[in-house]
């Protein structure tokens, strides 16, 4: 009996050893996938950070550190140099070398999808490779922020992906694996979509060794859902904590709650075409214009929206009324320009002198499980603009819907997250307030008709300027211009919460709500 007492003791500990190297993150969406240039969505990005390396990290706090590239500098306004990293290994144990990069910097226009990640990329015009660990991108013009675009140039074995980058072949090599190497802490296990994707650890990282040999992410899309596995002792750590449970998480004593600002914001878009998707009058029938290329009516919707209830209600004090498209710690924020205050008697006199005293129709569309409170916040703009006579159909929709739907142009008024993840306002504003101009890649995002020629220079001149101050001067006046014509509306930034097993776990938040588990260690 003491023979096999011990005996099951030791398995019994041997066995908690293993659990203990294993980390389980309850998340409430996954990639799309597991090609890491397939899309730019936030969620594909931080899935995909685990396996893949960029050449330029982006820290905790969004400043560019060394990544896979240990040094870069400017040669002249249209030449870069990048010193790539030696003895790195990627998961097959090939050596990485500049190839790899070129082919990575090559294949994304191939292969890329909604959100197309082609953005990252759309300044290089010729790429060297002078020797095996340097290489050089020759760039269409003076690019000060290229090295802030490569944090989402994620690096894949030019060996493994050489079969797998078309549109037609590239999903089925990632997903199943073959072509699923890369350089980063953990090594792809298997990815079942919209379930859960396993990792693991990559002892050979060049990074040094992560804690967890194991990492299962669950998507886990119901919120009570989530934080009910949480409290069973299913999961070891939970992202984007609904608002409404983080009192009661708090409280637990078995429980830890990490809270952080955020760089993602909520805003509302208005199609600017001719015939917009989705709008018409109250009985259905055609209007004789699009009712959003009248400023008036676009600052009847500003005026119509209340921040700051929608911040402390809708969002329940996980968020903070928005100015403008990037938040107080991006390059190029406008410390001048003041939230809307809401004002619904002048917002309906701005329709009546626009021509539409009683007001019109129009969907209204929003992702309902991307970032923490969307539904919430998007069903309370419907009924705010209820308040001044728009009829507002609230339409919810998950992202996997939503984005492709938007980037097709199927909607005529929507709200979604956008987080300026590079650091700098010019990867927003070139983005969403460009003219779309696919010879330049500008505006790759703006499928709406928005067309701004001022805007379009200043935004222009913003992405060659040299000069940090000049640029900065640049880039807040281009954000003073999206608030005076208000293509689209800043909502309200967020504050995100992560929960965690005190006893197990702790992790180091980031600006970009970013849930890796290189940032979860084991709590002491």
């Amino acid at each position: 009996m003491r023979t096999l007492s011990l005996a099951a003791l030791l398995a019994s500990t041997a066995s908690g050893a293993v659990l203990a190297q294993t980390l389980t993150i309850g998340v409430r969406a996954g990639p799309a996938s597991m090609d890491p240039h397939f899309t730019a969505t936030g969620v594909q990005a931080e899935a995909v950070k685990h396996v893949f390396d960029t050449l330029v990290k982006s820290g905790d706090d969004l400043s560019l550190e060394p990544g896979l590239a240990e040094s870069w500098k400017a040669v002249d306004n249209t030449t870069w140099e990048f010193k790539l990293r030696k003895g790195v290994k990627f998961h097959d144990g090939s050596d990485f070398t500049a190839e790899d990069v070129k082919f990575s910097i090559e294949r994304i226009p191939n292969v890329t999808g909604p959100n197309p990640t082609t953005v990252y990329v759309r300044r290089v015009k010729e790429i060297q490779i002078p020797g095996p660990l340097t290489l050089v991108i020759k760039t269409d013009g003076p690019a000060p922020t290229l090295p802030n675009d490569f944090i989402r140039l994620f690096v894949v074995s030019h060996t493994a992906a050489k079969d797998f980058s078309t549109k037609d072949t590239a999903g089925e090599g990632f997903n199943s694996g073959k072509a699923t190497v890369g350089t980063g802490p953990y090594k792809f296990v298997s990815w079942t979509p919209k379930e859960e994707m396993v990792l693991a650890r990559f002892d050979g990282y060049w990074g040094g060794k992560e804690p967890w040999e194991k990492v299962i992410r669950k998507e886990i899309p119901n919120d009570a859902g989530r934080v009910a596995q949480l409290k069973a002792g299913q999961l070891d750590l939970i992202a984007r904590v609904p608002a409404a449970d983080v009192p009661t998480l708090e409280k637990d004593s078995k429980l830890k709650v990490v809270k952080a600002d955020s760089v993602y914001l909520f805003n509302v878009e208005f199609d600017f075409r001719e015939k917009p998707a989705m709008v018409s009058a109250k009985d259905g029938s055609p209007l004789p214009k699009n009712p959003f290329l009248d400023p008036k009516v676009r600052e009847a919707f500003d005026l119509a929206i209340d921040r700051e209830t929608l911040a402390e209600i809708a969002m329940e004090g996980m968020g903070k009324p928005a100015s403008q498209l990037v938040t107080e710690t991006i390059f190029g924020f406008n410390k001048s320009l003041k939230v809307t205050k809401s004002d619904p008697k002048k917002a309906k006199a701005l329709l009546a002198e626009a021509g539409y005293p009683n007001g019109f129709k129009v969907t209204f569309s929003y992702t309902n499980d991307r970032l923490a409170g969307d539904g919430a916040v998007g069903a309370t703009i419907a009924q705010m603009l209820a308040s001044i006579g728009i009829d507002a159909q609230a339409n919810g929709a998950p992202g996997a819907v939503f984005f492709p739907a938007k980037q097709r142009g199927d909607y005529g008024l929507a709200m979604s997250g956008w987080g300026t993840l590079t650091g700098e306002a010019n990867y927003t504003l070139a983005g969403l307030m460009h003219t779309n101009t696919p010879a330049t890649k500008m505006g790759g995002f703006n499928v709406r008709g928005w067309s701004n020629p001022a805007l379009d220079k200043l935004i222009d001149d913003a992405a060659v300027e040299m000069d940090v101050a000049k640029r900065k001067a640049l880039l807040e006046e281009a954000n003073a211009i999206v608030a005076k014509e208000r293509p689209s509306l800043p909502i309200a930034s967020l504050v995100t919460a992560w929960a965690m097993q005190k006893s197990k776990v702790t992790i180091v938040p980031r600006a970009d709500e970013d849930t890796l588990a290189m940032n979860v260690k084991p709590a002491k």
